[in-house]
């Protein structure tokens, strides 16, 4: 596979066209060859998401309605980066925001690009292990509830499209094959 990689897209112009509290929409001119061509940008400033194991080989799932999507989905804990945050400080902070743990292990997983065709959100996913109850602390807007599943059968859920939700899928999947390939727990 010795095919150059397409050339970057050199900015001419950009424009935002909104500005919200999480998301700013930009409208970017770029020259692709001899063209100037429009690119809609969503800027995002990054999240975290959780993949907590507890010992028994159970995962902390949650199930949150998501208006977007017009449906209540299967998720992990996840949160947007605040302005300068570590994406492990606001994994820690979500885990315990959302369903109540703190980790004694961390372990980063990978980071992914949701959707790159129109969004620069990078999103950084984290195994957390050696749990111990905390306090939970939802947000007034969360409304949020956790289930303890099997990963196993959290697996099977992504193979049935149970779980649409990207993170989700996969961190569940890439936590599985850490485990089947370690023979332990992680």
């Amino acid at each position: 596979m010795s095919e150059e990689a397409p050339a970057a897209e050199p900015l001419v112009s950009s424009e935002t066209v909104f500005s919200g509290r999480i998301v700013t929409l930009k409208l970017d001119l770029v020259r692709v060859g001899d063209a100037i061509v429009t690119r809609e940008v969503v800027e995002h400033p990054g999240s975290a998401t959780v993949v907590p194991l507890l010992a028994e080989g159970r995962v902390v799932m949650i199930r949150q309605y998501r208006h977007p999507a017009r449906q209540t989905l299967w998720e992990l804990p996840a949160g947007t980066l605040e302005p300068g945050e570590d994406p492990e400080a606001c994994a820690r902070r979500e885990l315990a925001e959302e369903v109540g743990y703190e980790a004694g292990k961390w372990k980063y997983l990978f980071s992914v690009f949701l959707t790159p065709g129109y969004s620069r959100e990078l999103s950084h996913l984290y195994l957390a292990t050696d749990l111990t109850r905390v306090a939970r602390g939802l947000e007034a807007d969360e409304r949020i509830t956790a289930v303890e599943v099997p990963l196993g059968e959290a697996v099977a859920m992504v193979a049935r499209g149970e779980v649409q939700n990207a993170n989700a899928a996969m961190g569940l999947l890439a936590v599985a094959r850490r485990c089947q390939g370690t023979g332990s727990g992680v």
